[in-house]
């Protein structure tokens, strides 16, 4: 078994930092990815990028909004002290667990500097805190000075958002790991896809876009502006699940999804029960193998903002199963990437150019 060779723009996607309200840099990658296949692409005010086909139905055909985060956890600085250490704040939802002993990547307006997360040695502990779980507030930033003045020479300003340096690498088979899986890959997938119906449409008028902010947005950060502003008739968003085929989770609560197992349809209050039926025929008919999920209150996605916009938008959320989520190392398969990318095009295709989605 060989390990798989990423794209290169995924790879790009990936390693490019972009933590919530920071998206800056990965968002300029996929935006000049759009542009160089021939692809309208622009930016909003608020940190969304947005790529466009046109469909062969005309003006009474359907708008689609294709929706994949392109933030990513993060850290911000909070405080320098007087040796010259960092203490953070988390960016989105983070275990303290994985982040002891890892190295940042410190984005400054002035370039990058590389530090590393210090504690307090095991060795010094009494015994009581050895077995004590690590808070954020025991975790330091060392950027390897000696005083407050050589970080400020440095370009390093309280405010300055990381993240840690965990570049994407392939393991075997055709899965790989990055720290940014969550959710730079669905940002990789909505453009894939309209690359995908750029090469061969279907009557419905489509915007992909690379939303920000959704993993501190709690009810559709970027996504819910970003939709008010296209003015989508129906959308699909694509993010990550829980990969269940780990030791120690409960199947019963979370359901059974496997890397290689292909995508993930929720069906819940944020999904629009025909969009979701209209998924799982396009799989049947694509023959892409796939499992559902239930979301019965939200789905912790971009879909619980877009599905209440304006009226409302009709939304379908497809995601991708994903190992050890929130951490260095999240992992995922490249067949459920790939099986995704054609079932939103086939979806797309597919859609009548004169459909109700009212519910009666």
């Amino acid at each position: 078994m060989t390990p798989p060779t990423l794209p290169q723009f995924l790879t790009r996607l990936l390693d490019a930092p972009g933590p919530s309200g920071f998206e800056g840099r990965a968002a300029a990658i996929w935006r000049e990815e759009a542009e160089s296949t021939g692809l309208k692409a622009w930016a909003d005010s608020g940190g969304n990028s947005y790529a466009s086909v046109e469909g062969t139905g005309g003006a009474e055909a359907p708008r689609v909004l294709l929706v994949g985060h392109i933030d990513e956890i993060g850290l911000q600085v909070t405080y320098v002290d007087g040796d010259g250490y960092l203490y953070v704040d988390q960016i989105g939802g983070w275990d303290p667990q994985v982040l002891v002993g890892q190295r940042v990547r410190i984005l400054t307006r002035e370039g990058e500097v590389s530090g590393v997360v210090g504690k307090k040695p095991i060795h010094l502990m009494k015994e009581e805190d050895r077995q004590k779980v690590s808070k954020l507030q025991d975790l330091w930033v060392d950027v390897g000075v000696s005083g407050k003045d050589e970080v400020e020479a440095l370009g390093i300003r309280v405010g300055d958002a990381m993240v840690l340096h965990a570049p994407a690498f392939p393991l075997q088979g055709d899965r790989f790991a990055s720290r940014a899986v969550d959710n730079r890959i669905g940002a990789y997938v909505v453009l894939e896809a309209l690359k995908n119906l750029q090469a061969e449409p279907g009557p419905a008028a489509v915007v992909a876009m690379a939303s920000a902010q959704e993993e501190i947005g709690y009810s559709g950060g970027g996504a819910r502006t970003g939709a008010y502003s296209v003015e989508p008739h129906l959308a699909l968003v694509v993010d990550v699940t829980f990969s269940t085929d780990v030791p120690d989770v409960e199947r019963k609560e979370v359901g059974e999804h496997r890397l290689g197992g292909g995508p993930v349809l929720t069906r819940g209050s944020a999904v629009h029960p025909t969009i979701f039926e209209m998924l799982a025929d396009t799989a049947i008919q694509e023959k892409i193998a796939c499992s559902y999920q239930a979301a019965p209150r939200s789905t912790r996605t971009d879909a619980d903002g877009v599905y209440l916009v304006r009226g409302g938008v009709p939304t379908g959320l497809v995601s991708i199963p994903n190992r050890y989520m929130h951490s260095p190392n999240e992992v995922v398969s490249l067949s459920d990437v790939d099986a995704a990318i054609r079932l939103l095009a086939g979806f797309v295709r597919r859609l009548p150019p004169d459909m109700d989605l009212t519910l009666r």
